[in-house]
């Protein structure tokens, strides 16, 4: 079987990286104008020094020859003064050009926000047009893929779960659009995405966390050092296959001890297993309600259930934390990693490794390194309408692996357990530097370090 394709975009050799590394020339070409500069204004005192000017009555020639080779040296078209303006100059001219790249690529995702929000807004206030507006356009584009391509338009008819994703992108603008869309209906200020995710939040009371023990899990999956990505993803495959049932929110905490006695400590959080609908109480956290509260930037009651069972487990505010989900799971990793910086989870969390989350709109501070797999036909990714930003901390890794169903696009086990193992084989500079950063948690089989898989049930009560 042909390994899926694989676009990695951000972390150390990301866009964003390299615009820091025109800050970072910028700097260097301050202070070197700054040195050459102190140098023009000693060397210019040179010219007016007692000894220089006592010879003068000596070799008045040569003194002469001197000041003047000086003057050159100094003032002459490349001279020292001109050079140490050019630094300067250049020093401005790079801080503007990264400051234009970054303005250029925020305008660009907050321009494709407005224009989704207005459309949802033109079809709330207007929905006899905007239907009439739908379906010409959906009988157009329908129309010109068929005289393209017969077939794979009519599997849009046959088989639309495979066409949307085929096609996810449709999501992207459905999502992106709906703030617009309940502004436009109700005329409640609903601006964006995580605005209206929170205002629906109200409807999923999340109660206070409760969490259960249930013991250690000493299988090879759950107790083996993870040496790569793959055996990252391996332990929360199964610890998300496994929770199901009495088990639905069942998380585990991997303490592992290097031989020199340091831990560090892996939380494997797995995705919704609890559909519900909104207005009533659900004692199930890891269900729709706590979707729709990450998306609005909430602190949910699991993701301080999670913080209890670091505690449990022993962990201190300054041990390394790695949280690792999938779908839900990476949400809830990535606004714990967000709530590291005002204070509502007090633990070091330094690395945050998602699965098929739309995490794009969480605030990760900058010290936390996020690794982010998204299948390209995974439509799960897509419901924040909003790609991940390119950043020095933050590697996206998005695989071409099409299943068929969004349920197979969307799995650990078919989908990403596969790429986290293919990725264990890449030479790009930023999965490289993440898999660098992560030797707290990361080691070889023979290097004697231990795990010990601690197990957790979490719910809420009302």
């Amino acid at each position: 079987m042909t390994q899926p394709s694989m676009q990695i975009s951000g972390g150390a050799g990301g866009t964003e990286a390299h615009y820091e590394d025109l800050a970072s020339l910028a700097r260097n070409s301050d202070d070197l104008a700054g040195a050459l500069a102190a140098v023009t204004v000693k060397c210019h005192g040179i010219l007016a020094a007692p000894d220089v000017l006592a010879s003068a009555v000596l070799d008045p020639g040569g003194v002469a020859a001197f000041e003047k080779t000086l003057l050159a040296a100094l003032d002459g078209r490349h001279g020292v003064t001109a050079l140490a303006g050019r630094y300067g100059a250049r020093a401005v001219s790079l801080r503007a050009a990264a400051a234009a790249y970054q303005a250029t690529d925020a305008a660009s995702g907050a321009l494709v926000d407005r224009v989704r929000w207005a459309a949802g807004y033109f079809a709330g206030e207007h929905p006899v047009l905007a239907a009439g507006g739908l379906l010409l356009a959906g009988s157009v584009t329908l129309g010109g893929a068929f005289v393209l391509d017969p077939v794979g338009t009519a599997s849009a008819l046959s088989d639309p779960q495979r066409f949307l994703t085929d096609h996810p992108g449709i999501l992207d603008n459905v999502v992106g659009a709906s703030p617009g869309l309940i502004s436009g209906l109700t005329g409640l200020p609903v601006g964006d995405v995580g605005t209206g995710a929170h205002l629906l939040g109200a409807l999923y009371p999340d109660g206070t966390p409760q969490v259960t023990e249930d013991g250690r899990d000493n299988t090879a999956a759950a107790t083996n050092a993870p040496a790569g990505f793959g055996d990252l993803m391996n332990s929360l495959d199964y610890r998300n296959n496994k929770a199901h049932g009495d088990n639905d929110d069942e998380i585990d905490v991997r303490v592992v001890t290097k031989p020199d006695g340091t831990k560090s400590y892996i939380v494997d959080i797995p995705g919704t297993k609890d559909w519900n609908n909104p207005g009533q109480f659900n004692p199930d956290s890891n269900d729709l309600g706590t979707n729709v509260h990450v998306l609005g930037g909430d602190t949910t009651s699991r993701e301080k259930a999670i913080a209890d069972a670091l505690r449990r487990s022993g962990a201190s505010s300054t041990d390394p934390v790695m949280l690792i989900g999938h779908s839900q799971g990476g949400m809830v990793a990535a606004q714990a990693a967000a709530d590291t910086g005002n204070g509502a989870f007090n633990y070091n969390v330094t690395h945050v490794v998602t699965a098929g989350s739309p995490i794009a709109r969480a605030d990760v501070p900058g010290h936390v390194q996020v690794l982010s797999l998204e299948n390209s036909h995974d439509l799960v990714p897509h419901l924040d309408a909003r790609d991940n930003p390119d950043r020095p901390n933050w590697t996206t890794v998005r695989f071409d692996h099409q299943l068929g169903t969004a349920g197979e696009n969307h799995s650990t086990t078919t989908s990403y357990l596969p790429a986290a193992r293919q990725l264990d084989q890449s030479t790009d500079p930023s999965v490289v530097a993440f898999r660098n950063s992560a030797g707290s948690f990361l080691s070889t089989p023979a290097s004697g370090t231990t795990v010990q898989a601690d197990v957790y049930h979490l719910h809420r009560q009302g």
